[in-house]
């Protein structure tokens, strides 16, 4: 990763919260971020909506999501004396990667979610939030101020990303509930520092969605019940990620060849028109993750899964899962002798849950 020299602060006087602030801005972006933006820690227009959701179950097997309590919409039961959050947005459409819908109608491809053909985001913008934190710090030390504390999360706590990140002007929540920012579209990663430095707070973004719903109409699963809500346990990045069990048979023909992850909220949504592949070399594609073959991908040992894919979000699913998402994808493709003969191969997997899923692939060839 290249390291950026960040500029000095024009930083006059500790107290100074306005100047520190836009001080913030320009270092982040010095760092690779493709903007900053700071809120207070007032969730509570949230919070009500986070708990109805959970009150219907539609976190599914995500208990994590319930287990915190308010800790995920009030920020400074998480950080004591947090009264500000800083929010980042870094771009990750990898450039020069294959087009997503033509991989999708190739049902003996292998479709990964473009957020993890690179470097696992979570290192990734740990490593520039650090960063951004130490440079905060050592600006601050210079000028005698050492009241700065700071902790920084990255898809890594109870923290409700999406309406910190509105709050602080970086986007408005689409009805997917994914963020949309207005001249990048939705393609891009959220972090955050929370601080109690009384840092100036940006104005919310306001909503763009208007009438559109193709995010609603194109979900395969129909994971999207209502605008601005998704019920997870029908969402396919669920199925194929989060959710560690048997996927529900009735699902399974939806998937199609989506292994890891699905996009097709994004790939329909307008506002993507506005963007830009990101800048960053580690969301670069790896391994031709873009483009593979399910055959060629099911035919991996667990030494070769954890080589190719360390560094890379999906290790983080483990082999056995990966087995189970392929097996469907596979059970999704085109009836070929290589295929059959693929899941053939499996059919007395040591793991369980992979049997399982090869059997119902088979039975969608045997018709």
């Amino acid at each position: 990763m290249t390291d950026l020299v960040t500029p000095e602060t024009t930083l006059s006087h500790p107290n100074d919260f306005t100047q520190l602030s836009a001080d913030i801005k320009s270092w982040g972006l010095a760092l690779g971020f493709n903007q900053i933006g700071i809120s207070d820690t007032d969730l509570q227009h949230a919070e009500a909506d986070h708990q109805a959701w959970i009150a219907k179950g539609f976190h599914g097997e995500m208990d994590y999501m319930a287990k915190h309590g308010v800790k995920r919409t009030r920020p400074a039961e998480l950080v004591p004396n947090t009264l500000r959050v800083i929010s980042a947005r870094l771009d990750y459409l990898p450039p020069a990667a294959a087009d997503s819908k033509t991989i999708m109608k190739q049902g003996d491809k292998a479709f990964i979610s473009r957020y993890a053909l690179g470097r696992d985001y979570h290192k990734v913008m740990r490593n520039k939030l650090q960063k951004l934190s130490e440079k905060i710090q050592s600006e601050l030390q210079k000028l005698n101020y050492k009241d700065f504390n700071y902790r920084v999360f990255t898809d890594s706590a109870p923290v409700l990303e999406v309406a910190l990140a509105e709050k602080a002007g970086l986007g408005w929540r689409g009805k997917h509930t994914l963020l949309i920012n207005k001249n990048r579209g939705s393609w891009f990663f959220l972090g955050e520092i929370y601080t109690n430095l009384p840092l100036m707070v940006d104005t919310p973004s306001s909503n763009h969605c208007g009438t559109c719903t193709n995010c609603i109409e194109i979900c395969p699963t129909q994971a999207i019940t209502a605008p601005y809500e998704v019920d997870a346990r029908r969402c396919i990045s669920y199925l194929t990620i989060e959710l560690k069990t048997s996927i529900p048979v009735e699902f399974r023909p939806l998937i199609g060849n989506r292994v890891y992850g699905c996009d097709d909220c994004q790939l329909t949504c307008p506002w993507n028109k506005f963007a830009e592949v990101t800048k960053e070399p580690d969301f670069a594609v790896k391994h031709g993750l873009d483009d593979i073959n399910l055959v060629e991908c099911f035919g991996w040992t667990e030494d070769m899964f954890k080589a190719r894919m360390a560094g890379s979000a999906i290790y983080r699913i483990g082999y056995e899962q990966w087995l189970r998402n392929i097996a469907i994808g596979l059970g999704n493709a085109p009836t070929t002798p290589s295929i059959v003969t693929a899941l053939e191969a499996r059919k007395n997997d040591p793991s369980l849950l992979v049997r399982e899923h090869v059997e119902w692939a088979l039975t969608q060839h045997s018709h």
